[in-house]
């Protein structure tokens, strides 16, 4: 059963204390009882009502091992109002603003912050699409002057995936950052993101050939006078309003090596965007917060070049 505050002062008046919110973590972490990450064992040993340790190995962990709040000195209480902040925030959520919310003590901190909550977005093992799924790529960041089509310059491409309810109608989306639009990553893309023996439709790119275990209509555009965005409406619709998303959330300033994790809290907002409560977001992001692994601030911020703290240019 969904358990979850409904009210930003039912979170308040729920989740005060530290006890609380573990109480709340364990629940959604083992809801058939405690886990072992070592040895997989049942039974446990509490220590110091923090810690639990293992009848089996011996192995201690707290319900924070192993998850994104691995490590955090600050209270889970703060951490919980981070998420509620987060999942309200209708258009996408910035470093800046989080840490005025939460009166954190740097923007690097809050940044960090975030891309700990971005990597739980993506719930581990999740169910890929199905029915009919048009497929399409779009580069991030804008033509450079003389160059056209698939090889322009240095953009990011990314790769979407819109699973079509009716022709009008997207349901839910799933999208990656691909090096380049060959047969190998596309292919791996739509085997990642679309259930085998359903519908996929493309238009004419090479790339999209010899495409096995699916239904694979193609649509060659340039033999059409419909535009591209009336042939295959559902990518082009995602793809411009995620370019809106991330020109008006984080101005385009999106390092390259972190864009895959802007792309998880896009699809997750985009995939929930009919949820009747915030709350319900909110649950959701918490669950899968113990669900995936730790991400330390050096593993976070290792391949991002041309840093600039001072000037909050960290994307």
């Amino acid at each position: 059963m969904e358990d979850y505050p409904k009210t930003l002062m039912e979170l308040e008046n729920r989740f005060s204390t530290e006890e609380e919110c573990r109480k709340y973590l364990v629940d959604l972490r083992w809801p058939s009882g405690f886990i072992c990450i070592r040895c997989g064992g049942h039974e446990y040993w509490p220590v110091r009502d923090v810690w639990f340790q293992c009848k089996n190995c011996g192995h201690q962990s707290s319900v924070k091992t192993g998850t994104i709040f691995e490590g955090s000195r600050s209270p889970l209480t703060k951490w919980f109002r981070a998420i509620w902040w987060v999942t309200s925030q209708k258009n996408g959520a910035s470093a800046l603003g989080l840490k005025h919310i939460l009166g954190l003590g740097s923007y690097e901190t809050a940044w960090t912050w975030l891309h700990k909550i971005r990597r739980a977005m993506v719930r581990p093992g999740r169910d890929r699409l199905t029915g009919d799924v048009e497929v399409d790529e779009t580069y991030i960041g804008g033509l450079e002057e003389g160059l056209r089509g698939r090889g322009v310059g240095n953009k990011t491409l990314v790769v979407i995936a819109a699973q079509m309810v009716d022709k009008r109608t997207i349901g839910r989306i799933r999208m990656k950052q691909i090096p380049d639009a060959s047969s190998e990553c596309l292919h791996s893309f739509i085997g990642s993101a679309v259930e085998p023996g359903n519908k996929v439709i493309t238009d004419a790119w090479t790339g999209y050939n010899g495409l096995e275990g699916y239904r694979h209509k193609v649509i060659n555009i340039s033999k059409r006078k419909e535009n591209a965005s009336d042939l295959l409406p559902g990518v082009h619709r995602v793809a411009s309003l995620l370019k809106r998303w991330l020109m008006g959330t984080h101005q385009g300033a999106v390092s390259h090596d972190h864009l895959d994790y802007y792309l998880d809290e896009f699809t997750f907002r985009f995939n929930r965007r009919t949820s009747s409560y915030r709350g319900k977001l909110f649950y959701r992001l918490v669950e899968q917060a113990v669900q995936v692994q730790p991400a330390p601030y050096d593993s976070i911020i290792k391949h991002v070049r041309g840093l600039n703290h001072g000037k909050h240019t960290i994307r």
